[in-house]
Order: C-alpha cells, then structure tokens, then sequence
C-alpha cells in the first residue's frame, strides 16, 4: 500500500545529515516506492522482504531508523522488535502497518517500537517521524564517514576505500571495519569485537575474530607500503594512521 503520491519529493529535499534506513516490508510496490521517495531526498535505504532477512540485516548493518512492517512473512514484525531489543540494538523502529487500531498501536509500541503510523499514510509525515527518531536517537547515528590515513569509509553508500582502490567487503568485514575505525587509534579487544560486531555475549571459543582480521587485513593493507591495521600483542586490535 503506497502513500499519497501528491508529494513533490524534490520539496522535501533533506536538509541535513543524510540517514541509511532499513525498510522491512513484504509488499514489493510499497517496498520500491519508499526506496525511491528516501532517495529522492537525500537518504539511503535498502529492503528486506521477510522477517527472517530483515532481522538478520538490522542485526548486522548500521542503519539509524528501521521502517518495519507487522506482517511478514517467516517472522512478523513485532518478533522481529522483540529479537532486536532482547539483542540490545537500540536502532529506533517506526512500524508501518494496515493495523491502525488502538490496541494494535499499544501492541507495537510495548513490543519495543519507537513509533508506529498508520496505512495509508503521508510521506511527508512519515519523514518528519523518521527524522525525529534520528534526532533523538544521538551517538551512533551522528557520524556517516570514517577516514584514517587514505583509508576511507563511507556507512551511507556502503563503500570503503584506499587511495583511489575500491575496496570490496563483505556485510561483516565492513562492520568489523567499521567499529575498528570509529575507535581508531585505541586498543580494541576481542571482547569488544564479540559483543559489537558480532553480538555475542560470551566467547563462543573459536578463531572467528582472528578469521575476518587476516581477511581485512589482506584487503586493507596489501599492497600498500604503510599498513593501518596492527595487532596489539595480549590486547587486542588498533587501526592507526601509521604515518604517525
């Protein structure tokens, strides 16, 4: 079910820091129009079908509003809530949803959502709601771009680069990345890295952290005479601008 389509986009054009969203929602028109309306005014968006995927998705990327629909199918919307809260992701959630009822409200809200609007629904509204999201959300959302020597990335258009190289990464070495160049310069643990970048509470014992640092290492550093990424002997990771 898509908005009024009376809205000028261009008139809504974003005037402010731009946000990469996550649009959770089983209808493929509402899903394409939204895309296309975030992009029209200056933000990011991508798209999962399902529950199940777009779990999976919020779990794993940095996005700063999620859109999510309440029926979907192999896991519906609130669940999918409830499995990010209980996960500690505090990523604001606005609920789209045909169940405008009261009590269908009172349920997506204690569930964990943030906000919840009604289809059908006014664009316009629904950026206004996103925005303010956005802006109480504070902390993470603030910074789109990490630059650390001539290592650049870029969280909205989801790409990293070296100099003039394009890097290609895949979904979790780009957050590995990531959370390593928001703390540049500072000692990161492996604990750190499970709890942040792979959302484990506990150690699962095995050489995955180890794994993913010899792959961004390989495609970070080489190739190039100055390496960033540097292994703290019994501490743990640093990327550093080793021009210093």
């Amino acid at each position: 079910m898509t908005p009024d389509n009376s809205l000028d986009f261009a008139a809504t054009r974003v005037q402010h820091t731009p946000m990469r969203l996550l649009i959770i929602e089983d209808d493929r028109d509402a899903a394409d129009y939204l895309v296309k309306a975030f992009r029209e005014v200056g933000h990011v968006a991508d798209w999962s079908a399902d529950g199940e995927e777009g779990l999976a998705l919020a779990l794993d990327g940095a996005y700063d509003v999620l859109i999510v629909d309440r029926m979907l199918p192999k896991r519906d919307g609130l669940s999918v809530i409830t499995a990010l809260r209980a996960q500690n992701v505090e990523t604001p959630v606005l609920i789209l949803s045909a169940l405008g009822q009261v009590d269908d409200r009172v349920k997506g809200l204690r569930a964990g959502g943030d906000d919840y609007l009604p289809k059908p629904y006014s664009f316009a509204e629904l950026l206004a709601r996103i925005e303010v999201l956005a802006r109480r959300r504070g902390g993470r959302g603030e910074e789109t771009s990490y630059r650390v020597g001539d290592l650049e990335l870029d969280r909205l258009s989801h790409s990293v680069k070296r100099g003039a190289a394009e890097i290609d990464l895949q979904p979790r070495e780009f957050r590995l990345l990531e959370y390593l160049m928001k703390h540049a310069g500072q000692v990161v643990t492996r604990t750190m890295l499970l709890e942040n970048v792979w959302d484990y509470h506990f150690d699962p014992q095995t050489n995955v952290i180890d794994v993913h640092i010899s792959r961004l290492r390989s495609k970070i550093d080489k190739g190039f005479a100055q390496p960033l990424l540097h292994t703290v002997r019994g501490a743990g990771y640093m990327i550093r601008d080793g021009a210093r």
